[in-house]
């Protein structure tokens, strides 16, 4: 129903001006545009950098912020400069335009391509620094660690990594 109504709404704005019909998709927070089963590749000098792949992608560029919101999981597979995977899987997800920030959000699993694994309900993305982080419980497990904490941040393949507020249980040689 809501959707007739927003259909409505912008069927009756079309035969007004052009610009009233912005400033009302802008102030309803409506999408202007919506992708089903999509698949991007991201490439940076001929090298493929990134993957991203969703059921659903509802554009939000018509926002004050804007932003794309995956509603229906998101998987997003990173490469580092020798081809290696770290893959990064969600519930939900925010991809915010104006910056470098990815907001995912629900069973959150980092896992890189030596099976380190980090599990969440909610981490940031920072596409330009390369960077994990988030201030919710984690846990982070890897052949010699299974650590438990709240608060996480790392580059993306988890070689430069610090644990805040941490429990649990780390292999050491002797």
């Amino acid at each position: 129903m809501k959707y007739f109504i927003t259909v409505l709404i912008i069927l009756f704005f079309s035969c007004n001006d052009e610009k009233n019909l912005k400033t009302f998709l802008r102030t309803a927070d409506i999408p202007i545009s919506s992708a089903i089963d999509i698949k991007t590749v991201h490439t940076d000098s001929g090298l493929v950098s990134s993957k991203l792949n969703s059921p659903k992608m509802l554009n939000f560029s018509n926002s004050n912020f804007p932003y794309f919101e995956f509603p229906e999981k998101i998987e997003v597979i990173l490469f580092d400069e020798n081809n290696n995977q770290t893959k990064i899987v969600a519930d939900y997800a925010i991809s915010y335009s104006n910056s470098d920030l990815i907001d995912l959000r629900g069973n959150v699993i980092v896992s890189t391509y030596l099976l380190d694994t980090l599990m969440t309900e909610q981490l940031y993305y920072d596409r330009g620094e390369e960077w994990l982080f988030t201030n919710f419980d984690f846990r982070y497990a890897s052949a010699d660690k299974d650590i438990y904490g709240k608060g996480f941040d790392s580059d993306k393949s988890f070689d430069q990594i610090k644990f805040l507020r941490v429990n649990g249980y780390v292999s050491l040689e002797e």
